[in-house]
């Protein structure tokens, strides 16, 4: 394809405590009272050479309960574990879906940890849908059959990146899978790397991007870590990074051609390397270190 141009928390925090990752959500599950179950899914965020989190834990909460302070009694219980297995509180907490920010974000108060909204939760959306393959079904009161699905988020507008944060240049890049599992040996400033998805095949192919900085390079890379980039999309004839919660940003125009060509790298990407996707920031195409480098996954929202 084408190159175009274009809280701080308290001292007793580990420095090396992982990050969380939540969903406070119902189930499809019935209980007794004619009810739908809530739970609450916590897990760590895995570093890159881990196969799956440290920590995970699951608490259900009775309907009649759901609010935030059911909740915050639910992360100091969870944080109380954790730190008798020795793992520590976390500094982060990211929170999933957008409905539930609000109650997360009271909830968490108070509690040492900074919230992060952000879709950035693959090893949670993983774990979510192993339980539903295998563990809600087994459960009495299962709601089987097809469900109503949940009404379709209205996507934002997509905006312009800020002049600070764009590149001289950019360049369609791909990768394999297997030369990303070393990522985490290359020099790189900021850095947003994930475990692989496990039985990946090596030799698949993962789509990305590479923009060219120049002296701005690490400026642009310090910028777009503060994003919680999720992953790419093409829209139309725009080619758009989607980030945190519900954030879309523009990052070029593209020709008809190089948009259809590129839709569908990404629809194939979903099949054959589980959706696995790459920014890299880098002074200039010659150059051999990154300023910076996130891996992304196209998951589903809800």
């Amino acid at each position: 394809m084408s190159r175009q141009t274009s809280l701080t928390g308290p001292a007793s925090v580990a420095a090396d405590a992982p990050d969380w990752e939540l969903d406070y959500y119902s189930r499809p599950i019935l209980e007794a009272d004619g009810k739908k179950r809530w739970e609450v899914l916590i897990c760590s965020t895995p570093a890159p050479g881990d196969p799956q989190s440290r920590f995970r834990w699951v608490r259900s909460c009775p309907a009649s309960r759901v609010n935030s302070i059911w909740l915050r009694e639910a992360l100091e219980a969870a944080m109380a574990e954790a730190e008798t297995l020795g793992l520590g509180r976390p500094r982060r907490l990211r929170c999933w879906r957008a409905a539930m920010r609000t109650m997360v974000q009271r909830a968490a108060e108070g509690l040492g940890m900074e919230l992060v909204p952000s879709r950035r939760c693959y090893s949670l959306v993983s774990w979510l849908a192993q339980r539903e393959r295998e563990v809600y079904p087994q459960e009495p009161g299962y709601l089987a059959g097809p469900l109503a699905p949940p009404p379709e988020a209205i996507k934002t507008v997509a905006l312009p990146l800020p002049e600070t944060a764009r590149g001289q240049s950019w360049a369609w890049a791909r990768l394999q899978a297997g030369d990303l599992a070393g990522a985490r040996d290359w020099d790189v400033d900021f850095s947003g790397l994930i475990p692989l998805p496990e039985g990946l095949d090596p030799t698949a192919t993962v789509p990305g991007i590479r923009l060219f900085g120049g002296a701005r390079a690490l400026a642009i890379a310090g910028w777009l870590a503060g994003l919680e980039p999720v992953r790419l999309e093409v829209s139309g004839r725009q080619l758009v990074l989607e980030a945190a919660l519900e954030d879309r940003w523009l990052l070029s125009d593209l020709e008809p051609n190089d948009s259809d060509l590129a839709a569908a790298a990404l629809v194939e990407v979903r099949q054959q390397a589980a959706g696995l996707q790459f920014i890299a920031v880098q002074a200039s195409p010659e150059d051999q270190r990154f300023s910076g480098f996130w891996m992304l996954r196209d998951l589903p929202d809800s």
